[in-house]
């Protein structure tokens, strides 16, 4: 919950800009004004600033690409992608804008389109006009899928572009450098591959990845990257050339032996940050502006699971985060993209109309693209960043939450055709079978109730055995079931069983 400063509701401030809805207290003496640019959006995507037009372009998923005109805030749809294929997290995902716009205003989507049976990502470079899109031209084709299609987009420092790919949910592309998949790609502004990559008459710039959601150049021209994990270790990386972050052999941080014994034989390159429990982290974007300084040289990553805004705080050099704060948490839900203006506005948008709503959303006029601002008075009531309570004890409840809750809902209910319900069904029945799939996930359809579930369950063999035991428990006396609680021993006996097969 949003530590509140006072228990009054927060009232509406009017300035030039507009009405502010939220404060946001952010050091003694500094706040933010939070505000509405636009709502009632189907999943925005992808946010990004433009300064030749004072705009933001806008992707929402099921196809629509759009720009708010920053004097009134009104948008106008200026495209509308052909065939594009939506399901879940497939549809209109990335999106950049060529750095000189003025001479050269192109537009670069990301987006996964469907042919028979078969599903590709495209990139496409879109010419903008008189405040529309007159032409454009498919730049890349590459193997998609129903989700795990990465599709950020950035431009470097010297002009270069970069697509981030997802794995496909392919258990080899990663760790083939001869795929496009689970890859950053890095070409020309009209898609050639330039002279100096680092593997000949190669898109790969690097490799190793699983599903990146989010990407940004920092003022020294480092590459950072956000990244879903599995049931663990989401992650942000520095990115560079001919590196090998470890998917799909090496979550996060080499901190087992089976993973240092993998580095060891051939080179992997460890995250600047990992989180366990995962957050879901999305959109990233590097802030530089003395407009909030107390933000200056950091990323702003905002988080679809976690529903917030952090700020990580980078060294000097621009290679490790160094401090991180929270803020806006489970206040506007699943927050997808971010980015700022040359004033040093930030802007966000939400994603709680998408296909995995957390509790409580989405709300009305759901989706939002709100406005961060920094305001010279002292608003009377305001939010403030949110500290975890450290001392939660760690019950069957609490961990659930923690690692279930997201996917099988607070109800257990899940989601009808991807997250099976916990509702009296045998697996929850069987005391083995529930443990095993806990333990090892699942990797292959399922069939449960008449339904197919398509959604692919990780593994939590790295949870203790007193703790998913806890899990197994509750589970089995919560949501209307009524079987008899899992000891922490049983637990251990059919670790070691699996282990002996």
């Amino acid at each position: 919950m949003l530590l509140f400063c006072s228990l009054c509701i927060i009232s509406c401030v009017e300035e030039k800009e507009g009405t502010y809805i939220d404060f946001l207290k952010i050091s003694d003496n500094s706040y933010l004004g939070i505000s509405v640019l636009q709502n009632n959006l189907e999943v925005p995507w992808d946010l990004q600033y433009n300064e030749s037009t004072k705009s933001l372009f806008v992707t929402e998923i099921k196809g629509g690409l759009s720009e708010i005109d920053l004097s009134d805030n009104s948008i106008r749809k200026i495209y509308e992608v052909p065939n594009v294929y939506h399901k879940r997290t497939a549809g209109l995902l990335g999106l950049a804008l060529h750095p000189d716009f003025e001479s050269n205003p192109f537009i670069y989507i990301c987006y996964t389109i469907k042919e028979g049976e078969n599903i590709f990502s495209e990139l496409a470079k879109l010419e903008y006009k008189d405040k529309k899109v007159v032409g454009s031209e498919v730049l890349l084709k590459i193997e998609g899928a129903n989700g795990h299609n990465g599709s950020r987009l950035i431009f470097d420092k010297q002009g270069y572009l970069y697509l981030a790919t997802g794995d496909a949910h392919s258990m080899t592309h990663s760790q083939d450098s001869t795929t496009l998949n689970g890859k950053i790609l890095r070409m020309t502004d009209d898609g050639q591959i330039p002279t100096d990559n680092p593997l000949p008459d190669s898109y790969v710039y690097a490799w190793g990845f699983r599903n990146i959601q989010g990407m940004t150049v920092t003022s020294n021209g480092n590459i950072m990257t956000s990244e879903h994990g599995d049931a663990i270790e989401d992650e942000v990386n520095w990115v560079s050339p001919l590196h090998n972050y470890g998917s799909i052999c090496i979550k996060g941080y080499h901190d087992t032996q089976q993973e240092k014994a993998i580095a060891a034989k051939s080179p992997r390159t460890e995250p600047i940050k990992s989180w366990t429990p995962v957050i879901a982290p999305a959109g990233l974007a590097y802030y530089a502006h003395e407009s909030i300084a107390e933000w200056q040289n950091s990323l702003l990553l905002v988080s679809l699971k976690n529903q917030s805004l952090r700020v990580l705080k980078l060294n000097s050099s621009q290679t490790q985060i160094i401090d991180e704060e929270t803020f806006l948490k489970d206040h506007y839900g699943r927050i997808r993209a971010v980015t700022s203006d040359k004033d040093g506005n930030i802007y966000l948008a939400t994603s709680n109309k998408d296909w995995n709503p957390q509790k409580g959303f989405p709300l009305p006029e759901d989706d939002k693209i709100l406005k961060i601002k920094k305001v010279s008075s002292t608003p009377q009531n305001y939010l403030i960043a949110y500290k975890e309570d450290l001392s939660k004890v760690r019950d069957g409840k609490t961990l659930y939450k923690m690692y279930c809750e997201s996917c099988h809902k607070e109800d257990g209910k899940g989601i009808k055709g991807t997250f099976p319900s916990l509702v009296m069904t045998t697996t929850v029945e069987d005391k083995n079978k529930i443990i095993q799939t806990i333990l090892y996930g699942l990797t292959v359809e399922k069939e449960g109730r008449s339904i197919k579930y398509d959604q692919p369950m990780p593994s939590f063999q790295f949870l203790s055995d007193q703790d998913i035991a806890k899990i197994a428990s509750y589970v089995r006396t919560s949501f209307g079931n009524s079987w008899s609680a899992i000891g922490e021993t049983e637990v251990m006996l059919s670790r070691q069983d699996s282990t002996q097969k």
